[in-house]
């Protein structure tokens, strides 16, 4: 007898801690998904937030954070340039791509001067990024892409740079 109530006690203690996991599991599953919609919402915010200053040189003025003046058309093209970059940030963060293919689109869109540009002008927001976070990694990633292409002695961009491992 003392046995089988024994048994009986495991089972019940199993099947308790395994419904705790499943719990466990479930709730942290909701909080990824809250997240992701969150990310998902914020982007959104950001890009309208973007093509109003697109198309109103008075709202991109208040987006001027560049330590040089830049003119209203180079402007609105580093406002465009940083849609582009954020996009595929946020594709990231919201698992749509991994770092390497991240690290591909990355090593596409650079290859344009005005998005080379808008990065160069953007280096000092990079840099105060607390250097452990997620963002100032992956902007440690697209400094090392933009010197690896400007040190590059090949036409054949797409083996420029070494990708990440994922």
């Amino acid at each position: 007898m003392a046995t089988k109530s024994y048994g009986v006690r495991a089972l019940a203690a199993a099947v308790t801690t395994g419904a705790g996991t499943a719990a466990e599991s479930l709730a942290s599953l909701a909080t990824r998904r809250r997240r992701r919609a969150a990310l998902i919402e914020q982007h959104r915010a950001h890009l309208t937030l973007l093509c109003k200053a697109m198309d109103d040189p008075a709202l991109a003025a208040v987006l001027d954070t560049y330590e040089e003046t830049i003119p209203p058309d180079q402007q609105r093209q580093f406002l465009y340039a940083n849609a582009l970059y954020t996009n595929a940030l946020h594709f990231h963060r919201i698992g749509a791509m991994n770092r390497r293919e991240l690290y591909g689109h990355l090593r596409v869109i650079c290859r344009n001067p005005i998005v080379r540009a808008y990065l160069a002008a953007t280096r000092h927001h990079r840099a105060s990024l607390d250097g452990s976070s997620d963002e100032a990694e992956l902007g440690r990633m697209v400094e090392q892409l933009l010197q690896d292409q400007e040190e590059a002695e090949t036409d054949e961009w797409w083996v420029v740079g070494e990708p990440p491992c994922d």
